[in-house]
Parts: structure tokens; sequence; C-alpha cells
């Protein structure tokens, strides 16, 4: 009951790898985003990622200067932590907001490095 409290109705839209693929290729205001830390992202990120770490002091302000009417595709190593930015972000007033489930470890597409 408490789950769906707080989950039942989010505004962040997990996705697997192949619909989180096609989703931002095929969307004109797409943004990726990368929530993991600096460590986890050299050894390996999406392509065209923006890099803002979930853990760091300024994740906050840094989302704030976002554009809300663009979508933001959100990956972390597993999607915990991915899914907790889209909270962020939702609470903050962004409409488009979708989470890689399984995060990179369920990534079967290009790798920059």
């Amino acid at each position: 009951m408490l789950r769906n409290l707080f989950f039942g109705n989010s505004k962040v839209k997990n996705l697997g790898a192949k619909e989180f693929n096609e989703g931002f290729k095929n969307d004109k205001n797409a943004v990726v985003i990368d929530v993991r830390t600096s460590g986890e992202v050299a050894m390996g990120y999406i392509p065209g990622a923006k890099h803002i770490d979930l853990m760091s002091a300024g994740f906050s302000g840094q989302i704030e200067k976002l554009d809300k009417s663009k979508s933001y595709y959100i990956y972390c190593r597993s999607g915990n932590r991915s899914y907790q930015a889209g909270l962020m972000m939702a609470k903050a007033g962004f409409e488009n907001i979708f989470n890689l489930s399984g995060g990179i470890m369920s990534w079967k597409y290009e790798i920059k490095k």
C-alpha cells in the first residue's frame, strides 16, 4: 500500500533497454542524463549523455536549470538511483521522465569510454 502511495502515480516511466534506446533516438526533445558518479561514468557511458551525479551536493540546483519542456531519459548502474533522480525531477515540475530499468547493466547498445 505504501509503495503505491509513493510510486503508483509517478511521472517516472520505467523502460527496458530497447524502449529506452528507441525512445531517446526517436524523440527530438530527448536529453539523456547519467546520474552515476564520475568514477562509474569513466568505465563507460551512453553516447551523448549529460553527466549529473545524483550524489553531488549540487544535483538539485543542476536539475533546476534544465528545460522542463524536454524529455529526460535517465540512467544509473542498476536503475535505482536514476528512478530516485526522476522522482526528484517530477517533484520539481518535470513531466516527461523515462528511467532505464536495470540501468546501464541492462544496456546492450553502444557504450563510449
